[in-house]
């Protein structure tokens, strides 16, 4: 039978971090010509971004698009590399492993694609699809593998007979099922999920929510949920990150963060959600930010969020505000947190 990979100890929440990320920095290269290709400025995806994750918790990151949500869950999973900054996995930094140490790590951190159709092989069956990642990692024979990957599909749902179909065969909340049973099939410590319900209808989101929430349970899993919508954090999340241009500007309880707001840009973000009772949308008219989302490639001196924030004074253009605990619990990059600082 397939060996188990090692679970991680539920015991240890709150005490010693899965995955630690100190300083990341990430940026892409802007280049023009189509011959004689040259850079010409560069994009800062990640500005120091720093957070723990605990075994057992779901950590939600929110922000608005481009705001490097995306480049942040490859970094965490090793499919990309950090220009700056570590990211340590039981305490080992992932990109200073030998290739061989690397490989076996990644077992313990899958990735959820935000595209349930794009990220699946068309050409492949479902069930070879779930079994890949164990052929990857020579895990086991051909027979147990397949037997593995057909218990997983029934696990998330899904009928025997569809492990003989291809992807183009299901609606799109199947085809997440099958990217879940995919990121479950070595055992993970951590699934980083990318937007893992915004491709799919509103009834369907629920059930994959469910479903999420209670493999969660049976798994004994720790989730990276990244998503722009918030009900779907709030819904799943322990802990939030919120991130506006490269940077974390708010980090708290889900229950903080959304009660006791500390930092403009998430005030902005919850009153952005829509809401079904005219009454109370009516009642969220109040501060309003303005303008458009600066350039990556040249963010604005001090606050990167001043330039939109209707609190913004002088000093936010001259000096940069570190996270500061305040004293509902989370800590803020703001120098006028809507919360007072601890």
């Amino acid at each position: 039978m397939i060996a188990e990979v090692n679970e991680p100890d539920v015991s240890r929440v709150a005490k010693e971090p899965l995955l630690v990320l100190s300083d990341v920095v990430k940026t892409y290269a802007i280049t023009r010509g189509s011959v004689l290709r040259r850079q010409i400025g560069r994009i800062q995806a990640l500005s120091g971004v720093s957070f723990e994750v605990y075994a057992g918790e779901t950590l939600g990151i929110v922000g608005e698009s481009g705001c490097g949500k995306t480049t942040l869950g490859r970094l965490m999973v090793a499919l990309e590399r950090p220009d700056s900054g570590t990211i340590r996995f039981r305490g080992d930094d992932l990109f200073q492993l030998p290739r061989v140490a690397l490989r076996e790590r990644r077992r313990h951190l899958q990735l959820m694609f935000q595209d349930p159709y794009s990220s699946l092989d068309p050409r492949m069956r479902v069930i070879d699809i779930v079994a890949e990642p164990l052929r990857l990692q020579r895990i086991g024979s051909r027979p147990e593998q397949r037997h593995r990957a057909q218990a997983l599909l029934e696990e998330v749902g899904l009928p025997l007979r569809s492990a003989g179909l291809y992807p183009h065969e299901f609606s799109g909340g199947q085809r997440q099922r099958i990217g879940l049973a995919r990121a479950l099939a070595l055992n993970p410590t951590i699934v980083i999920a990318d937007e893992p319900v915004s491709a799919l209808d509103v009834s369907v989101r629920a059930q994959v929510l469910n479903l999420m929430s209670r493999l969660q349970q049976v798994h004994r899993l720790t989730y990276v949920v990244i998503s722009h919508d918030l009900s779907v954090v709030r819904y799943l999340a322990d802990r939030i990150a919120v991130i506006y241009m490269g940077k974390v500007v708010e980090l708290g309880s889900s229950e903080t963060i959304f009660e006791r707001t500390g930092h403009p840009y998430t005030e902005e973000l919850l009153k952005a959600v829509p809401v079904p009772i005219p009454a109370v949308a009516r009642a969220r008219v109040g501060r309003a930010v303005f303008g458009e989302v600066p350039s990556a490639a040249e963010p604005p001196s001090g606050c990167r969020f001043r330039t939109r924030c209707p609190l913004a004074q002088s000093i936010c253009a001259e000096v940069e505000p570190p996270l500061r605990k305040l004293q509902t619990g989370q800590v803020a990059a703001c120098h006028f947190p809507l919360q007072a600082a601890g």
